[in-house]
């Protein structure tokens, strides 16, 4: 009985390490895979999010600009794969992934509902000071759907 718990906790904390080692610094967790990504931000705590947040912004800023130029240009490389991706789904594969999206998009709005005016005014300040990335997003859509019918 005491060897199979041993086992268990061995193999627990041994799938738990290569995500903490792996995700010491910003470019370790950007080569995370979306699950592993959200495990280990969920495995912290507030603040520790939050002091991990800030440790990241820093390395970020600390970038040289060749350095921040590589980082957007393997991002636009990832973009496109994923794009590449989207365009090799079949209809049916792409509903599923829209209703998983939704998903997603209803449990933000339920977490969003469920603060209080504060944490809202919170969050809403923090959004303005770090930049709506909602905003981005539709920027860069408009900006393909204008090249896409420029063609």
């Amino acid at each position: 009985m005491k060897l199979s718990i041993t086992v268990k906790l061995a193999t627990v904390v041994a799938l738990l390490m290569p995500i903490g080692v792996a995700a010491q610094s910003l470019s370790d967790f950007q080569q995370l895979s979306p699950e592993d990504r959200q495990a280990y931000i969920k495995a912290m705590s507030p603040e520790e999010r939050e002091a991990k947040r800030s440790e990241w912004r820093a390395e970020r800023d600390a970038m040289s600009d060749d350095e921040r130029q590589a980082m957007r240009d393997r991002h636009k490389a990832e973009r496109s794969d994923r794009r590449a991706q989207w365009d090799a789904m079949s209809d049916e594969e792409r509903t599923a992934k829209r209703e998983q999206m939704r998903g997603r998009r209803d449990e933000m709005r339920k977490r969003f509902d469920a603060m209080s005016p504060e944490e809202r005014d919170a969050f809403k300040q923090n959004r303005r000071e770090h930049g709506d990335r909602g905003q981005r997003h539709e920027n860069r859509d408009r900006q393909q759907r204008d090249s896409s019918e420029q063609l």
